[in-house]
């Protein structure tokens, strides 16, 4: 399988700070939106530095790598464009370190600017280096204004010119921002500590970038500890300099709220500077990146069969909060349905996760969303073992279904229920679930799925 979709950008100019009549203008790009000419957003910010500097720290996670796999060590991943998604009166900017390891996304609500026109969509926009310098020159006091798009892509190319070029899009970008939705949507609020306590812990940090440990933080009357044994209220951590890059950014801000889910999986860090925040998700260790976790599989794997996936696509329009209280409370629906619902959604790129809202929200990867089910090796090999008859299912009781399915010059006895699953195979073996389902499983669920669909 290739490791990068071949993928056009067509910028209409250069990203760039400008001077204009009313201050300094940020100008971003886009590759491409909802309309031949959207304005995305367009306003002008009330805390210019901040966001300035939280825009360059996205750049800069964008840019790190925590971990090199042998393979990849002569080469170079340069995509660096952010993802960035208006909608409910919230502009998001998105965007992954190369090795996946580390998710970075800044929020901006309503009351981050003022003077708005703001459209809805999501999009890529260019993030160069002349941008991310000029950026670091935004001082407070400036009128400042952050421009997504530009109502004269369509009839006008900068100074005459479109600047265009040609990049390899990494697959892991896609699959990584499907997979980190299905971590957030699980996690809990497991600390908050203030300015103060935020400023300390991030400054004992280890400087060395090679630390690879395990370590376990836990709350404590002084802030946050640390420890190299479990603890049950710990969050797992490896490579704690991924955490370093919010330091830079901690003396502004007014707290930090830590988030994690509860098999110690990933966890997520936020900066909150009111009106505007920096999320931070890491990888419980550093050589495990987004894009190859299988949280999503399984709703990958499910058809859309069900009539409240499809009612619950079709209100999507770009909204900030999605509940699943208030759909189920509308349609009389259960919970658990608009949950799996969502679920499916996101493993199809269809809606993020706010974990300090405790919501999905709307967005629309600029991409095409039928590449995500070509780009899971196990989904692939799950559908072909139920192509060619390579499942056997055993029996059915209540929940629970037992199943043969062929392996390579072995059969593999799954199980698989509700609440959990279970194979024979070396990859259950060796991660337990918690890097998602094999292909043996999902076979089984598929198979299974298309019985219940058939009526058989």
């Amino acid at each position: 399988m290739n490791s990068a979709i071949e993928h056009t950008y067509r910028y209409a100019f250069a990203s760039a700070l400008q001077q204009s009549k009313s201050g300094m203008d940020v100008r971003l790009a886009t590759s491409g939106g909802v309309a031949e000419s959207p304005y995305f957003f367009q306003g002008q910010l009330r805390q210019p530095r901040i966001t300035a500097q939280l825009l360059r720290t996205l750049a800069k996670v964008v840019g790190a790598r925590f971990f090199t796999p042998p393979a990849m060590l002569n080469r170079i991943l340069r995509t660096k464009d952010p993802v960035v998604t208006s909608g409910g009166g919230l502009l998001r900017f998105e965007g992954f370190s190369a090795c996946c390891s580390a998710y970075a996304r800044v929020d901006l609500s309503p009351d981050a600017y003022e003077g708005v026109v703001a459209g809805q969509g999501t999009t890529n926009v260019d993030f160069n280096s002349e941008m991310r310098a000029a950026l670091a020159q935004v001082r407070d006091g400036e009128r400042v204004s952050l421009a997504v798009g530009t109502d004269e892509v369509a009839l006008l190319r900068g100074s005459d010119q479109v600047v265009e070029r040609k990049v390899d899009l990494p697959l892991r970008w896609i699959r990584g921002l499907v997979e980190v939705q299905a971590y957030q949507a699980r996690m809990e609020k497991r600390a908050e500590i203030g300015r103060v306590e935020t400023l300390r812990f991030l400054r004992s940090l280890p400087k060395t970038t090679t630390n690879r440990s395990t370590f376990w933080l836990s709350p404590g009357a002084t802030g946050l500890r640390f420890s190299l044994r479990e603890s049950p209220d710990g969050i797992k951590v490896t490579g704690l300099d991924r955490l370093r890059l919010l330091e830079a950014l901690a003396p502004f801000a007014q707290s930090l709220h830590i988030y994690a889910d509860a098999r110690g999986e990933a966890s997520e860090w936020v900066l909150n500077f009111g009106p505007v925040n920096f999320h931070l998700t890491v990888s419980a260790e550093v050589w495990r990146g987004f894009s190859g976790e299988g949280q999503a599989l399984s709703e990958l794997a499910g058809g859309e069969r069900e009539r409240i996936l499809s009612q619950v696509r079709g209100m999507l329009k770009w909204q900030a909060e999605l509940r699943l209280e208030e759909f189920a409370a509308n349609w009389d629906v259960p919970p658990k349905a608009i949950r799996e619902a969502l679920a499916a959604l996101g493993s199809r790129g269809l809606v993020g996760f706010d974990v300090t809202r405790g919501a999905y929200f709307h967005r629309e990867l600029p991409f095409d969303l039928n590449l995500i089910e070509e780009m899971h090796p196990r989904l692939k090999g799950a559908r072909k073992l139920v192509d060619e008859r390579g499942v056997k299912i055993l029996s059915r009781k209540d929940d629970l279904v037992e199943a043969d399915v062929a392996g390579t010059g072995v059969t593999h006895r799954v199980r698989v229920s509700e609440a959990r699953f279970s194979c024979t195979c070396p990859w259950h073996a060796k991660h337990q679930g918690n890097r998602g389902p094999c292909k043996h499983v999902l076979a089984v669920q598929i198979l299974t799925e298309n019985d219940e669909s058939s009526g058989t």
